[in-house]
């Protein structure tokens, strides 16, 4: 990025620049700190093409597209070999493999295995590849645009096994028939309750629907998939064991299966060590294992019914320097976060699954960078801090930072970057935050700015920074 022409002067958000200019007669030099401020550049484009391309086609929606699109190439193949009779095994297997690449974006292991090929590249690379791979945070796309064609191909094939059923009412093509429906309908559940409307406004909900429907989804996947190799088995003339060995749907059922019993295997109690740092926050601590940087978990109380994932912050032991657990901050953001942070005695908490990379892993791919928070937002953005491995400026603004959030916290930011600027919207009212911001990047030749906030504060920082040129990153709510 080209860095922007100084033209004016005013309260400098970060560091300043010195000015060296003679004394009297010119024998001794004087240091004068002149604030300079980076004027605000244009957004680049007309209105409309900047809508379209920052807004509208976001990564999560071209991955999407893109899995979509190949769904639909394969589709129109399969209808020209078959002359537009395909055969019900060949759909049936399209469901299975989109079903099971859904499934997979959403284990652990694989997608922080995304995150390490992604992130491997050297800083070397131009910046153009650098900025695209960091985007594989959008990986929720893949989820959504496999598990929706799953769901198409799902219905085709139920069709046509009604019909096989009408041409041979047998009773392995009727059980056959009927788990179809029952599929059909389990996955017409799930797909309607993750629209994102539906998912902000009932989420509790939703997470029921999708984690229940998706269980009975499984286990009728398994007996549908037993009939209906009993049916090919019958007209192959050959052991039902024969066809499920040489089936791709026994295989794809089989890797999805492992999924799901990978991450619920791992459910476990852990005592947890609340330290309450306001009645907005507190800060609950783990001791059962250390934890890098860069990792996220989810914890529940109600582990059937709802989970909530946090970002975590390495603990230190101060003798030996060494990680020996780690903490998560929490905020008063609804009725779950509140009963946390009103329970400052020791407990336990559920906690599933792996720890799993997240957005600020991808930090790792630039020079610098400008780090922003609101709120609770700096949070996660403490394990980047903590990590110390991409030259950052720190900009945080809250409300009364050390009486909400403790000293400690705020001496951790201020280790991280002792000219972090620390907004207190107490006293300073709201910044104009994109202003702000630009002109860290700036001061800091920043290659990209990442942000943790809520949606309306995200969405306007990474328009704002992305429609100027500035590659920026922020967090994919309902993805």
């Amino acid at each position: 990025m080209a860095p922007t022409p100084i033209t004016s002067t005013g309260p400098s958000t970060g560091t300043t620049t010195p000015s060296i200019h003679s004394g009297k007669g010119g024998d001794e030099k004087q240091i004068e700190r002149i604030t300079q401020r980076a004027v605000l550049p244009d957004q680049l484009g007309n209105e409309l093409s900047r809508q379209v391309r920052h807004k509208y086609a976001s990564s999560y929606r071209k991955i999407f597209g893109v899995i979509f699109t190949l769904n639909l190439t394969a589709f129109v193949a399969l209808m020209a070999t078959s002359r537009g009779m395909p055969n019900s095994r060949d759909v049936g297997s399209a469901a299975s493999a989109n079903l099971m690449v859904s499934i997979l974006f959403r284990q652990e292991e694989f997608v922080n295995l995304c995150y390490e090929i992604c992130t491997c590249v050297p800083h070397s690379w131009p910046i153009y590849i650098r900025k695209r791979l960091a985007k594989v945070f959008h990986y929720g796309g893949g989820h959504s645009g496999s598990g929706t064609a799953a769901v198409v191909w799902y219905i085709l094939y139920t069709i046509l096994a009604t019909k096989e059923w009408i041409d041979e009412p047998l009773t392995d093509q009727l059980v056959n028939t009927i788990t179809s429906w029952i599929l059909v309908s389990m996955f017409g559940i799930i797909l309607t309750s993750a629209h994102p409307d539906l998912r902000r406004k009932f989420h509790d909900y939703f997470e029921a629907f999708h984690r229940f429907a998706g269980w009975t989804a499984l286990t009728t996947f398994w007996i549908h998939n037993i009939f209906s190799a009993r049916v090919t088995s019958r007209q192959w003339e050959t052991s039902l064991g024969y066809v499920l060995i040489n089936s791709p749907n026994f295989w794809f059922i089989c890797v999805s299966t492992s999924c799901t019993l990978a991450s619920w295997s791992r459910l476990r109690h852990r005592t947890v060590y609340p330290e309450k740092l306001s009645d907005h926050a507190t800060r609950l601590h783990f001791k059962y294992r250390g934890m890098a940087p860069f990792y996220g978990l989810k914890i529940s109380d109600k582990p059937l019914t709802e989970w909530h994932a946090f970002a975590t912050i390495p603990d230190v032991d101060p003798e030996s320097g060494k990680i020996n657990g780690f903490s998560i901050v929490v905020s008063n953001a609804g009725d779950w976060t509140k009963k946390q942070i009103m329970k400052p005695n020791e407990r336990k908490l559920w906690v599933r699954g792996a720890p799993l990379h997240g957005l600020l892993y991808t930090s790792k791919l630039f020079k610098r960078i400008v780090v922003v928070a609101t709120g609770s937002g700096i949070g996660p953005c403490l394990s980047l801090l903590f990590a110390d491995i991409t030259p950052r400026r720190v900009f945080w603004s809250t409300r009364e930072p050390s009486t909400t959030y403790g000293p400690r916290v705020v001496e951790e930011v201020k280790r991280a970057d002792p000219n972090a600027v620390i907004w207190n919207t107490h006293e300073r009212g709201y910044p104009d935050i994109v202003r702000e911001v630009y002109q860290l990047v700036h001061e800091s030749n920043a290659e990209a700015v990442f942000i943790i906030s809520n949606p309306k504060v995200t969405e306007k920082v990474v328009y704002g920074m992305t429609t100027r040129g500035v590659p920026a990153y922020g967090a994919i709510f309902d993805s």
